[in-house]
């Protein structure tokens, strides 16, 4: 892990511990200001990253720097959560599909995107891992832990699962 994504991550961890103690906070009108005070920081900070993306976009080269900020896990992470990434969902999803797809096909597996909608990932999981006790958990976790690093913003993922055939058993003739 980097260092600029350990430090990320630790600031992530201390914005939700103060989040938690704010929300377990005995006062509610105490926890209704802090929680509007988040909300307006967000905000404020959603309207200032909306005039850096008009500004550089306005570049000669804007559209390929916006684009290579994207493409760094920490920026494209923000940039999704405040609804402003320059790649959609559904592209992003196919992205993170086609990074687990080389694991998921070493286990006999695959999976299909089958919907984008009001937050939702719709998957279908295909195939079985002959060699794991738990096949269809692994796939799923694997999936959702590929989908959630693109898009954060995602609140689920849902899966079907679809079992390869069964494998026929030949069967000895005896001649006579």
């Amino acid at each position: 892990m980097s260092d600029s994504k350990r430090e990320f991550t630790r600031r992530s961890d201390r914005i939700e511990e103060l989040v938690s103690r704010v929300e377990g906070s005995g006062d509610p009108a105490m926890r209704a200001v802090a929680q509007e005070l988040l909300q307006a920081v967000i905000e404020l900070h959603g309207v200032v990253l909306d005039r850096i993306l008009t500004a550089v976009a306005e570049l000669p080269a804007g559209a390929a720097a916006i684009e290579r900020m994207a493409e760094d896990e920490l920026v494209s992470n923000v940039l999704s959560l405040h609804g402003m990434h320059p790649v959609s969902l559904e592209e992003r999803v196919l992205v993170a599909l086609d990074k687990a797809r080389p694991y998921l096909k070493s286990h006999g597996g695959d999976v299909e995107l089958t919907g984008v909608e009001d937050g939702a990932v719709h998957v279908r999981l295909q195939g079985t891992c002959g060699s794991c006790s738990s096949s269809t958990a692994t796939m799923k976790s694997t999936v959702e832990s590929a989908i959630y690093d693109v898009a954060p913003e995602v609140a689920t993922v849902i899966s079907e699962t679809m079992h390869a055939p069964p494998h026929q058993e030949l069967v000895t003739l005896q001649t006579r």
